[in-house]
């Protein structure tokens, strides 16, 4: 599904686009063209692909979907997978989607897949920046990036939130064995977001270093930077839960022990105490 095609020129957008347009405003100077797709079929991928000169692997990425995180080279422009997480409010739940991107010196295709949040946002702050958005594609590029890993804040937000309500658990009342498996449910979803936001750390290096200027130019790379600086305070606070997670399945293992111990001890307690009038008992009868 197309969800919006336009050019723009001189930050400013001049026109909506077809895609069998997209070909045509490409070679104009000036100008670049930003396409967004939706789960698209093979043959509109095919269409795009005709039109801008793609490379046969990358759109075979692109249709596939489920792809790992990665940036790859193909010519004059890149293909780049970002793995998207948004945390739901209202049920209180992770939404992940997966979103593909191809850039070149005069285009930018956006290609989203799952629960991904819509880019008409992202499109808006652009456009209200024409001097930003004159940057080209490098500028829209970073505007993606910067919105996927922003909405990745609230999700570790609520992973840090549910931690400290184990903490509670664990060391202000009885340890239960079911705080175990609600361990190991975030840790399972820690992990995944560690697989989704481990890869961006490198992907996000490269860009900032990036030297073909007519993809991403010199005044695009501060602000890569700061999404550099955000992917690596996210994978950090990652590594510290998956270690605080471990330590408290320790500690309430630990504790489970003790309680069964303590247990232990009483019944042996009450077993002696009831031995003592049995035998009596059973010598004077």
């Amino acid at each position: 599904m197309i969800v919006d095609c336009a050019a723009y020129e001189g930050g400013c957008r001049v026109a909506d686009v077809g895609l069998d347009q997209v070909g045509e405003w490409t070679k104009r100077d000036g100008a670049f063209v930003w396409l967004g797709l939706f789960e698209p079929t093979e043959d509109e991928l095919r269409v795009v692909q005709g039109q801008l000169g793609l490379h046969d692997l990358a759109i075979e990425d692109a249709h596939q979907a489920h792809q790992r995180p990665k940036l790859e080279e193909y010519g004059d422009g890149f293909f780049l997978v970002l793995r998207t997480a948004r945390w739901n409010d209202e049920k209180k739940r992770v939404e992940r989607g997966e979103t593909h991107l191809f850039v070149g010196p005069r285009y930018v295709v956006s290609i989203r897949h799952g629960d991904t949040a819509s880019y008409s946002a992202v499109r808006t702050r652009c456009q209200a920046t024409p001097h930003h958005l004159s940057l080209g594609p490098g500028f829209v590029l970073y505007a993606i990036v910067d919105f996927v890993v922003d909405n990745y804040f609230p999700v570790v937000g609520s992973i840090e939130d549910r931690v400290e309500t184990l903490e509670k658990q664990i060391f202000g009342e009885r340890a239960h064995q079911d705080t175990t498996q609600r361990i190991y449910e975030i840790k399972s979803l820690l992990i995944s977001v560690k697989r989704s936001i481990s890869p961006l750390v490198d992907v996000c290096n490269r860009l900032t270093r990036w030297d073909r200027h007519q993809v991403v130019p010199a005044e695009v790379r501060p602000y890569l930077r700061d999404v550099y600086d955000h992917v690596v305070r996210i994978n950090e606070t990652v590594d510290a839960l998956r270690e605080l997670l471990s330590s408290a399945l320790e500690a309430n293992l630990s504790l489970i022990s003790i309680r069964q111990n303590d247990i232990m001890k009483k019944l042996a307690s009450w077993a002696g105490i009831l031995a003592v009038p049995t035998l009596l008992v059973g010598i004077w009868g």
